[in-house]
């Protein structure tokens, strides 16, 4: 039926209209495809750059640092056991077998310490003179046999060189002076006890040592920490953490051998080279 208008005229046909496009329509086209794939690719992106930070895929690839020594002393003093704690993996048992005069076997105890990245080892040279066979027992229990690489009989200062490094060298920190009252450590094998550490304070300085059969040795240092026969060679550290003497005797009125309050050490200068007389001089840290 034809609707007519008031006029009598028929209205004009109307013309056709598209049909509006729905949601997905209008983003149904190929440039708003690319931008929907785009953004989704970002989104993963994300989460699986989250989820390989935080599980690792069940595994770290980290590793773990291999220890090694300070370049310098500590900067701030040290207690007596982070001294010890410090200086324990540079520390080794020297025990030595030899032929006395009368051909009759000895053996002997004695402390050293690793003094370069090398693995070389500082002790006192009685501790190895006449020795024909020496064995090093590193803190991590490994053993090996060691030969006499250097000597210094004047100031009772040898170097060794050890066939075989232990799996972790960590060489001490050499250098640094002292004064008098100042804090030392002794560390050491006394009397056969391994690892043993004293404690106590510089006495005295430049003092001068008798020997009955060599010439003397001046320009020690004096310190009241205890020292017994095992500790000759080891070292003596100062509240930084820094090796200052290598430990040569101990003062012995008598014929017991034992401490009475009196031991005494190279300067660690002159241990490494310096002054003949023990006077040392400041290693280079």
């Amino acid at each position: 039926m034809t609707v007519l208008r008031p006029d009598g005229s028929e209205p004009p046909e109307p013309s056709p209209q598209e049909p509006s496009p729905s949601a997905m329509a209008r983003w149904n086209t190929p440039d708003r495809r690319r931008k929907a794939l785009i953004a989704l690719v970002a989104v993963w992106a994300v989460v699986i750059t989250v989820v390989a930070f935080t599980r690792g895929g069940g595994q770290s690839s980290a590793r773990t640092a291999t220890p090694g020594p300070a370049p310098s002393g500590s900067k701030t003093p040290l207690t007596v056991p982070e001294i010890y704690q410090t200086l324990l993996p540079s520390v080794v048992l020297i025990q030595t077998t030899g032929h006395d005069a009368k051909k009759a076997l000895e053996s002997a105890t004695g402390t050293g310490v690793i003094a370069n990245a090398d693995g070389s080892v500082m002790t006192a040279d009685h501790v190895v003179d006449g020795a024909e066979t020496i064995k090093l027992t590193y803190a991590d229990g490994t053993s090996t046999t060691a030969q006499v690489a250097g000597r210094n009989a004047k100031l009772d200062i040898a170097t060794l060189t050890p066939a075989k490094l232990p799996e972790t060298l960590v060489p001490a920190v050499l250098g640094g002076g002292v004064r008098v009252g100042d804090t030392v450590v002794a560390i050491g094998n006394p009397l056969g006890l391994v690892d043993s550490t004293s404690s106590g304070v510089v006495s005295g300085l430049n003092r001068k040592l008798t020997r009955a059969e060599q010439d003397d040795i001046s320009g020690l240092i004096q310190f009241d920490a205890a020292v017994n026969p095992g500790n000759s060679g080891g070292p003596l550290v100062n509240d930084r953490g820094q090796v200052v003497g290598i430990v040569v005797a101990l003062a012995n009125p008598t014929a017991a051998g034992t401490f009475i309050g009196i031991g005494f050490a190279v300067p660690i200068g002159a241990a490494l080279g310096g002054d003949e007389d023990g006077g040392g001089r400041a290693p280079p840290l």
